[in-house]
């Protein structure tokens, strides 16, 4: 599988999609621009030139004076018509404590969302699952004799180790899980078994959106959607790793062995993929994920588009809607709504931005921010966007000159794909007065620029108290 995975990748790398969210441009539909030169992973600059670890910001004072419109639009104009953007940005800016419109430039069309279509997966997550929501993964007895089955419910971050406690990445252990099982078969007399993979809960199968790009799962942009997979496909730690082309297969066959090594006649060759455990079947063992709260967190830091995915299917299925991408995201936008969102003129075609076919207007990522300080199972997600400078797919940006004085400032979930570029988060202006905005620019010239040109908005609503006259 490995094998067939690099061939790919060398044929993704030939096919001519941009790079990823966190080094440059995410994968999409295909472009007949030149083929992009995919760079070497990013090397971080020497700790001296980083900027300084953010500073714990006081209580907002609700006095604070809020920047004033005219004033605000003064200082943010020009910076929305920079070359790079070629006249396709469209923003809004609203006070985060009151939901007051500060600038509207364009708000309400519809743009290519990108990545920041992962806050709408988010807010739906949080409001339909809750905060502490964890996701099971089970071993129930199968209907036959000696059969076992393995169920998946939504954790893409298993390790085939033991689990850590404090982690995201690898809190729930295959390891731990082969170690129940085993103990529960020795104590019903059952030397072997035959696993026997449940997928049902992402439609039985591995799952491609037809939008997305051939190369994408060989680049390690996502991996093929199923119902639970190790550290979200990928078969190495880096973060664009290859991923595999059945990620829940992999979990079962990995398990199988451990049961081996337990002692257990168990053969990873002979796992089968079935339909749905039977009702009420014995479990024999079970190993839950970190709360949901932290798998969100994860997944916005670093842009992962299959963890998105698998949280938007969890909406899905927790409101009644057949396994499938565009039944998820619709599930989305109306779990969003629920929790009240303004996401008129809202498409989604996916949970995580990758396909062909999303719009969502500036505005709704405003009201996804003006929520989250109202509501406070949503209250996560502004601590979980990316700090400028610092971590996730920001922790390269905000170094120019321009835009460095934002650094350690600025929270804010980035997107990125060929010829788009967005910006969602908050800031805390210089009077004190804590503003959330958004900046969608789907028309953008070579993406650096573009970024380039959506920091400096950013950082001028930092440095902006824009006070009238």
């Amino acid at each position: 599988m490995r094998t067939a995975a690099v061939a790919a990748v060398t044929a993704a790398l030939l096919g001519g999609y941009a790079v990823a969210d966190a080094a440059g441009a995410a994968p999409g539909v295909l472009t007949l621009a030149p083929a992009p030169v995919v760079p070497a992973p990013p090397v971080p600059p020497a700790a001296a030139a980083r900027p300084p670890a953010p500073v714990a910001l006081a209580p907002l004072d609700p006095s604070a004076p809020a920047p004033d419109p005219a004033a605000l639009s003064a200082a943010l104009g020009p910076l929305l018509a920079a070359p790079a953007l070629r006249g396709s940005a469209t923003a809004s800016v609203v006070d985060a404590a009151t939901g007051r419109v500060l600038l509207d430039s364009g708000a309400d069309r519809p743009q290519v969302p990108a990545s920041v279509a992962k806050l709408l997966t988010a807010t739906a997550a949080l409001h339909v699952l809750g905060p502490d929501a964890t996701l099971a993964t089970r071993v129930v007895a199968g209907a036959a004799p000696g059969q076992v089955v393995l169920v998946g419910g939504g954790d893409q971050l298993l390790t085939a180790g033991r689990g850590d406690p404090g982690a995201t990445v690898g809190r729930a252990g295959l390891a731990d899980l082969a170690d129940a099982v085993a103990a529960s078969l020795r104590a019903r007399g059952s030397t072997s078994a035959s696993v026997v993979l449940d997928d049902s809960l992402t439609g039985g199968s591995p799952q491609l959106d037809a939008s997305w790009g051939s190369g994408d799962v060989a680049a390690g942009y996502v991996a093929p959607l199923t119902s639970v997979a190790l550290d979200a496909g990928r078969a190495t730690p880096a973060n664009y790793a290859p991923r595999s082309l059945d990620p829940a297969m992999d979990v079962a066959r990995t398990f199988a062995g451990l049961l081996a090594q337990r002692g257990v006649r168990a053969d990873p060759a002979a796992v089968v993929r079935g339909g749905p455990a039977p009702a009420g079947s014995a479990v024999l063992g079970e190993v839950r994920s970190a709360p949901l709260v932290d798998v969100v967190a994860d997944a916005l830091a670093q842009s992962d588009n299959t963890v998105a995915e698998s949280l938007a299917r969890l909406v899905g299925a927790a409101t009644g809607r057949p396994p499938g991408f565009a039944a998820s995201a619709q599930a989305v936008l109306e779990q969003a709504r629920a929790a009240g969102v303004d996401t008129t003129g809202a498409v989604l075609v996916d949970g995580s931005g990758l396909g062909a076919g999303s719009r969502v207007p500036a505005a709704a990522f405003t009201s996804v921010l003006v929520e989250a300080v109202r509501r406070p199972e949503l209250a996560p997600l502004l601590e979980a966007m990316p700090v400028g400078g610092l971590s996730g797919t920001l922790a390269e940006r905000f170094a120019d000159p321009g835009s460095a004085p934002a650094a350690g400032v600025v929270r804010a979930k980035t997107g990125s794909l060929t010829g788009v570029s967005s910006l969602v988060g908050t800031v805390v202006d210089a009077d004190g007065r804590q503003l959330a905005f958004a900046v969608l620019a789907d028309g953008t010239g070579p993406t650096t620029p573009a970024r380039q040109a959506l920091d400096a908005v950013a950082a001028a609503l930092t440095g902006c108290g824009c006070r009238a006259g």
